[in-house]
């Protein structure tokens, strides 16, 4: 995020094939989850009950933005992005194809769409969802919402093959910031929302293995990022300025890290 000049998504929720329309947290302590981000961003939270696996829905001002479930045996508490497609099965074939593994091979969830979870050919976990009833995100590109995501990886350019081949992104590289290390942004139709960052060009330690980070838009993000420690979580980095605003990243309650973001654009 330091390096690149994009700001935060577009309001819309009108997802085109590719392109993020989901995101949840799986936490091991939901209560303490659930306390932190109804006080960090004003979401309310909405348990959908033993039927939905105790998933909870977050919302704001009626809208889905986000969602929370348990962690699994052996899983360490994440965020996770969903990416829109019309056929989750078609998009496991290309996974395939393109040298990504099936992790969770498509299934239906409750009538509300069909989802499945893969491994790009770096190591770092994604999903996609199918929508049919539940499209996604009610509302993103605003403060409090989704609005960035962001590829930490190692191998930037087998990154960008493997996705082109899947969801058909284009990598717009730059020159990045003063330091010099380049920037990758995701691009449809020439659109940019999210971005890939080489991980060795950075302090995160090298047992942390590559994975997509999430961002949220704030309006006050040196506010925002002083509240985390009250709520229960801990800052990582930042914030820090870059060429369109500011971001931090920070941990939640039960160790998920997710990012902050403030555009310079308003």
């Amino acid at each position: 995020m330091s390096e690149t000049t994009a700001s935060a998504t577009p309001a819309s929720t009108d997802f085109k094939p590719g392109s993020p329309n989901w995101v949840d947290v799986a936490s091991n302590d939901k209560e303490a989850s659930k306390a932190f981000y109804t006080g960090l961003f004003g979401w309310t939270a909405n348990d959908l009950g033993e039927e939905a696996g105790g998933y909870v829905m977050f919302e704001l001002d009626g809208a889905a933005v986000a969602a929370m479930g348990g962690t699994q045996e052996g899983q360490p508490p994440a965020w996770s992005l969903y990416f829109d497609t019309t056929s989750a099965d078609e998009t496991a074939a290309k996974v395939t194809e393109a040298g990504g593994k099936v992790i969770a091979p498509p299934f239906d969830v409750l009538g509300q769409g069909r989802m499945a979870v893969f491994q790009d050919p770096t190591g770092a976990f994604f999903s996609v969802w199918q929508k049919s009833v539940m499209p996604g995100m009610g509302k993103l590109g605003e403060p409090n919402t989704f609005g960035w995501c962001e590829l930490n990886t190692r191998d930037v350019e087998a990154a960008a093959g493997f996705y082109a081949k899947v969801f058909g992104w284009s990598a717009h590289r730059s020159q990045g910031s003063q330091d010099g290390v380049p920037y990758t942004e995701w691009q449809l139709d020439g659109k940019s929302f999210g971005g890939a960052m080489d991980m060795s060009n950075t302090p995160i330690p090298a047992d942390v293995p590559p994975h997509w980070l999430v961002y949220f838009n704030v309006t006050d993000i040196d506010a925002s990022t002083a509240k985390v420690p009250g709520l229960g979580g801990k800052g990582m980095m930042g914030p820090e300025a870059y060429p369109g605003g500011k971001f931090s990243v920070v941990a939640e309650p039960s160790g998920a890290a997710f990012g902050l973001m403030q555009s310079s654009e308003g």
